[in-house]
């Protein structure tokens, strides 16, 4: 550990020495500091040495990019050198909220409840890749599907299916575990909560509009009051509302019940009255909002698809660099829910192609001999879907790459929208990210993504070569 005591001290040097440090933590591959003024921070100082791979302030949180398996030592001997002492993500977290103004820290609390359940989802899609390869017609035989032409696979592609479906059909189990988790409340409860709203009991969300045209939505009557039985598979506002205020009365409760009679009391009474409260106002208003945000977003992309895959192609990696790229989260799982797959995502997946991309064409741009190992590492993990090295450690750093990066994935995107791409779910949001998308657009997907890999790369290194022979 020792080892990196000379680059630690470079380091809290260049961060405005050890009395600006307010608290640090680590996560996989970087160094998170709550600073107690970012303007003493000499960002350039600090990424001029070897072991810093770019840097970059979002939420409160200044953070510095280091590398896997190399972060945890350095942080180590940060905490050892400074005598700052460990702090956990949720000290630095805590600790970083209080820099923040309120939407911020609203963009934040999304991110706390989706982040945790992004491994179920992104396994799921992988896994519809897999039913895709096995069950699409014209993959592999003209007309037909590998289990078409080899039945004895059939079974095998029902069990993927199911596996894979899981994660959807109880997606607010899921929501519900980490919701109300952030919010303070028993975990466990909000698992519970969430599988309450999609009960088989109930009506299925995705039956509610024949249902209606029929007239044959069962209901409660409840004290004269009548409460349609709805099942709400697939939606993320009512679990989330529903959450927070499971959430609530819990806390409220466990601090006025006596300890002897909690067990009997506290988790029946909360979740009685938030059942109440999902199934009679929340669950019917949030189903109301949820689905008129669908169609806000499916009108504009219907009507002018052009316009809209190009702009959110040109700022989803300007979102990304302020965090609020995690709030489409909700939008993609609710479009999925909603009409069975997802145009926002695909084009997450171009936008990283492209940031991947333009790194790696630095290193062919470039004779800084640590900035080409920088571009190649950045540009493989990009491609994996991890953009943060490639956006905050080249990119943004040299500004062009990520202006041709930006400029490929609005064009990459407005192709892919024009020709109505959906993802079945979200995925790995780089080259495997084709897994996750609908089979019948295979092919145009990866047109678009040949866009987002060949166009940056070009445009980046051009501009590289004129600007030095200029």
């Amino acid at each position: 550990m020792a080892q990196y005591k000379k680059e630690v001290n470079a380091i809290v040097e260049a961060i405005g020495g050890a009395d600006n440090i307010q608290t640090a933590t680590h996560c996989v591959t970087r160094l998170r500091f709550v600073l107690r003024d970012e303007g003493k921070v000499d960002q350039e100082k600090l990424e001029s040495l070897d072991i810093v791979k770019g840097s970059f302030s979002t939420n409160g949180q200044f953070q510095v990019i280091i590398g896997q398996g190399t972060v945890d030592k350095v942080y180590k001997e940060l905490v050892a050198e400074t005598g700052i002492g460990e702090a956990t993500k949720e000290d630095v977290k805590d600790a970083a909220a209080k820099n923040t103004n309120v939407f911020q820290r609203a963009v934040k609390t999304l991110a706390d409840i989706f982040i945790p359940i992004l491994p179920a989802i992104v396994t799921a899609g992988l896994l519809m890749g897999i039913n895709n390869i096995l069950t699409a017609e014209g993959i592999f035989y003209d007309g037909a599907s590998v289990i078409d032409i080899h039945p004895q696979w059939a079974d095998f592609a029902g069990i993927i299916n199911l596996i894979a479906n899981t994660a959807f059909v109880f997606l607010p189990g899921l929501i519900g575990w980490s919701a109300v988790k952030r919010f303070g409340g028993s975990e466990l409860l909000g698992i519970v909560l969430g599988l309450m709203l999609v009960h088989p009991d109930l009506l299925n969300a995705w039956g509610y509009g024949q249902a209606q045209l029929e007239g044959e939505i069962p209901t409660w009557n409840l004290f004269g009051l009548t409460i349609e039985q709805v099942g709400y598979q697939g939606q993320v506002l009512p679990i989330l509302f529903s959450a927070w205020i499971l959430a609530k009365i819990e806390i409220f409760l466990r601090k006025r019940v006596p300890d002897s009679i909690q067990l009997l009391v506290v988790a029946p009474v909360a979740l009685l009255i938030t059942g109440f409260i999902a199934f009679a106002a929340i669950g019917p208003i949030t189903f109301t909002i949820g689905n008129g945000i669908t169609n806000v977003f499916t009108s504009i992309f219907a009507a002018v698809p052009l316009v809209g895959g190009f702009l959110y192609g040109l700022i989803y990696a300007p979102l990304v660099v302020t965090g609020m790229h995690h709030t489409f989260l909700a939008v993609d799982l609710q479009l999925i829910g909603t009409i069975g797959g997802t145009f926002l995502w695909p084009i997450l997946v171009l936008s990283n192609i492209a940031q991947g991309s333009a790194a790696l064409a630095m290193m062919f741009a470039t004779r800084d001999e640590k900035l080409k190992g920088l571009s190649l590492s950045s540009a493989v993990s990009a491609y994996l879907g991890i953009t943060e090295p490639a956006m905050f450690g080249v990119n943004i750093r040299y500004k062009f790459p990520f202006v041709c990066a930006i400029i490929s994935a609005a064009i990459g995107g407005a192709f892919i929208t024009v020709n109505g791409v959906l993802a079945n779910s979200i995925g790995v949001g780089g080259l495997p990210g084709i897994f996750s998308i609908q089979a019948g657009f295979w092919g145009v997907f990866f047109i678009g993504m040949v866009i987002a890999f060949i166009l940056p790369l070009v445009l980046t290194y051009l501009y590289a070569r004129i600007r030095k022979a200029a």
